[in-house]
């Protein structure tokens, strides 16, 4: 071959590989960073828990508060998804049952481990030299991403301990990339509750961490030269998550350090999987066109907001309608042979809340709220906030079920012990072990955690009764629950929501005649939080919790 020839190959594949590794419009002089990666930290938690490191890491840097996860709002497909610059519809990791050896939905490219390339081994093909490094809390991590892409991989059985390994690994071996995965808020998450002291004070713990951390990146004497992220996989509602709520499914991005403007709001919708593009970015490495990221610019100085931003019209804060959700409590309550009351709080900035109590949707020609109010039957209270040009909030929804004693009403719950069930049991093979009277279809947590053996969280609940139908025609039932229920009108399936799931709702519908009717909810739990709501709609009635009042034992 003539040399002339071989020498601009040569110098054609140079040029080839230089454009992968590197990309002159990213921030300057970043060369290490470091995630910090929180399960089930929620904005919430950030906002209402002692938390003065994450907030100076605010104070000192740019934050977005509602960064929008993948669906479900579960573990797996989201820290995948961080790491993988992509979602669920490209890598195929669906739900925690994911396995290498066991899924329905291959990835639409596999490196030669068959995993969707990740943040891991696109900067190791990149920079064969760069020191990359993973210390992992929860084990089901360590599963996503390419082993011989890491120079470091860990997993410890406690929050301490991982992050003192981690906070070693960063002062010996100063990583271009280390990332953390811290596990204990989501547990407290499941065990107390979102919103519950047990998780603001995990979510403390984990800002103590993170303050170690950050001393840690000091100590290393390459904080001037590290950008700093801290992220998270889903919030949560009640004893869990999973569901599409923005208490699910938003989490808080933040950054830190090196480039990053400071004291800023981000106002670029970012997603989940924008986490891979924005280190890629800040590393000057070319991401893969596979990947449906992108880097989270606004967040560095010298860099501003896409040209082509599109906000949408102005967000109106919600108002809240008291007694306010309490856990998986929805909204409102159940009042026996009480009047209960009825107020609402404007969140709005100027705003003028408007409600109804006939099922309709408010809007500008509802009553305006102006004082608490009672109501002396099931009434669902609805609200909207709107501000001074007009623009309207979300709604916010209240279900205040009235029920007078001494009328036959409620159902018959029954409790069965369970072993690692995976869908609802055969209740007719099933031992039974005691029953009692409920008011509606929903979890006492006492009494069931009272019936729960040590170490054992998995059961099965079944509820039967009667359901009142004033009025014939077409009805639409529907079960929340985590994990599976389904629900039974005279004796036949109409809501299947079977399997294990975080909160998840399903719904069917049957034609009816007025009268009473059988009605049969079986629900069951595989372990950690539970939760079962039933709700209905139908003729002259809104989507509402079914009422006690329209329950009875025979």
């Amino acid at each position: 071959m003539n040399p002339i020839r071989v020498l601009v190959a040569l110098t054609v594949c140079s040029i080839a590989l230089t454009s992968f590794q590197t990309s002159k419009e990213g921030p300057a002089g970043i060369e290490h960073v470091i995630v910090i990666g929180v399960d089930g930290l929620s904005p919430d938690g950030i906002k209402k828990a002692k938390t003065p490191f994450i907030q100076k890491m605010i104070a000192g840097g740019s934050v977005k508060w509602n960064v929008r996860t993948v669906l479900t709002s579960a573990s797996s497909q989201n820290w995948a998804s961080m790491i993988m610059g992509a979602g669920p519809e490209q890598h195929g990791i669906i739900n925690n049952d994911w396995e290498m050896d066991d899924h329905s939905l291959p990835a639409i490219v596999n490196e030669a481990d068959g995993r969707f390339p990740t943040i891991f081994s696109v900067l190791h093909k990149a920079r064969p030299d760069a020191e990359i490094g993973v210390v992992y809390h929860w084990d089901g991590f360590g599963r996503l991403y390419q082993k011989n892409a890491v120079n470091y991989d860990k997993r410890f059985s406690t929050e301490d301990s991982t992050a003192a390994d981690f906070i070693q690994y960063i002062k010996t071996k100063k990583p271009a990339l280390g990332f953390i995965h811290l596990d204990h808020v989501d547990h407290a998450g499941h065990h107390g509750g979102h919103g519950s002291a047990e998780y603001y004070q995990s979510v403390s713990k984990a800002d103590s961490l993170v303050g170690q951390i950050l001393k840690g990146i000091e100590d290393a004497g390459i904080m001037d030269k590290t950008l700093v992220i801290l992220w998270a996989d889903h919030g949560g509602i009640g004893y869990g998550h999973g569901g599409a709520t923005p208490q699910e499914a938003e989490i808080a991005g933040v950054f830190y350090g090196k480039s990053v403007k400071k004291g800023y709001e981000i106002a670029q919708q970012v997603y989940t999987y924008d986490l891979a593009s924005t280190i890629a970015f800040a590393l000057g490495i070319e991401q893969p066109y596979a990947w449906i990221g992108r880097p989270v610019k606004p967040a560095f100085e010298g860099l501003n907001e896409p040209e082509n931003l599109w906000l949408g019209e102005k967000a109106v804060q919600m108002p809240v309608i008291f007694p306010d959700r309490n856990l998986y409590a929805q909204a409102g309550g159940l009042y026996i042979d009480k009047k209960p009351s009825v107020k609402i709080e404007t969140k709005a900035n100027n705003g003028v809340t408007r409600y109804t109590t006939d099922g309709t949707e408010p809007d500008q020609s509802s009553p305006v709220y102006e004082k608490e109010f009672t109501v002396d039957k099931t009434t669902v209270v609805k609200a909207r906030s709107f501000d001074e040009k007009g623009n309207p909030s979300q709604r916010a929804t209240a279900y205040f079920r009235v029920l007078n004693s001494g009328s036959g009403n409620g159902l018959t719950a029954t409790f069965y012990p369970g072993k690692e069930l995976k869908k609802l049991p055969d209740f007719t093979k099933t031992q039974k072990e005691t029953s009692w009277t409920s008011p509606e279809f929903n979890m006492e947590k006492e009494r069931i955690s009272k019936l729960m053996k040590a170490g054992n969280e998995s059961f099965a609940l079944r509820f039967e009764g009667f359901i009142q139908i004033d009025k014939p025609g077409k009805y639409t039932f529907y079960t929340q629950s985590d994990d599976g229920s389904k629900l039974f009108i005279n004796g036949k399936e109409v809501v299947d929501n079977d399997g294990n799931h975080g909160v998840k709702e399903e719904s069917g519908s049957v034609e009816l005649k007025a009268g009473k009717h059988p009605i049969r909810v079986e629900y069951y739990n595989n372990g950690g939080g539970f939760w079962l709501d039933a709700f209905y709609k139908g003729p002259g009635l809104t989507k509402q919790l079914i009422p006690a009042d329209k329950l009875f034992i025979k």
